[in-house]
């Protein structure tokens, strides 16, 4: 028995929080769901974009733990690259549907030529610079508030050493008089704890950015070769 989640995408952008709870809910009651992902811009361009995608068994352990702290995303060596594992889709048309799309193409229009004179470098570019954009802000975001997290530990361990400094000077003098040192304290009740940020969002949203860069270089190549060819057609 197999189980599909089917998801659209804009530009590669489908990894989410949801979409790592839902799979990880579809993927550990029947092992073989898979998630496939289909991108309409992309089709809509030639490129027909249908990818099929597992949860990594790394994955699947900090899912079910809800501990997203970096000491538990160092330790099971998870990143961004290996949330999930693509698995290879195969499409097979019938005979009969094979015969139609013959029919259809026959039927259409000839338009032979004309996709050379379509730069179409703007409206895309201009899309995948603008949720660049939106993802920086986001990861500026996380970073800062990473940064201020330890800026807090570092004054929260200052204020420990001068405790304990303190209480060892305290307690020196108290031997020196003959008296019994001070009693055992818990010093998590003095300074408690500071809890640590998820950084699963984090991890996402730099490895967006990743994969961002990568479509533009990509589009970006292949655009300037056009320009190249349309300014020399001039």
């Amino acid at each position: 028995m197999q189980m599909m989640l089917m998801k659209s995408t804009q530009l590669g952008n489908f990894i989410t929080t949801q979409l790592l709870e839902s799979q990880y809910s579809y993927q550990t009651s029947i092992e073989e769901s898979v998630v496939l992902i289909y991108d309409p811009n992309k089709t809509a361009r030639g490129f027909l974009s249908v990818k099929a995608y597992r949860l990594t068994p790394e994955a699947i352990s900090v899912v079910q733990e809800r501990d997203y702290t970096p000491e538990v995303l160092r330790k099971m060596r998870l990143g961004y690259e290996n949330l999930f594992q693509e698995i290879k889709v195969v499409i097979k048309n019938s005979h009969l549907l094979n015969t139609l799309l013959c029919e259809l193409f026959e039927m259409m229009p000839s338009t032979e030529g004309q996709q050379f004179l379509d730069l179409g470098t703007m409206s895309t570019l201009d899309r995948q610079l603008r949720c660049l954009m939106e993802y920086v802000d986001d990861l500026s975001q996380e970073a800062s508030k990473f940064n201020n997290l330890q800026r807090q530990l570092a004054k929260q361990q200052q204020e420990k050493h001068k405790y304990l400094q303190k209480r060892a000077a305290e307690n020196a003098q108290r031997q020196s008089r003959g008296e019994p040192p001070l009693p055992e304290e818990d010093i998590n009740k003095q300074f408690k704890p500071i809890p640590p940020i998820p950084r699963l969002d984090a991890m996402i949203t730099s490895g967006q950015i990743t994969n961002y860069c990568k479509q533009i270089s990509q589009f970006c190549n292949q655009s300037l070769g056009k320009l190249y060819v349309s300014k020399a057609l001039q």
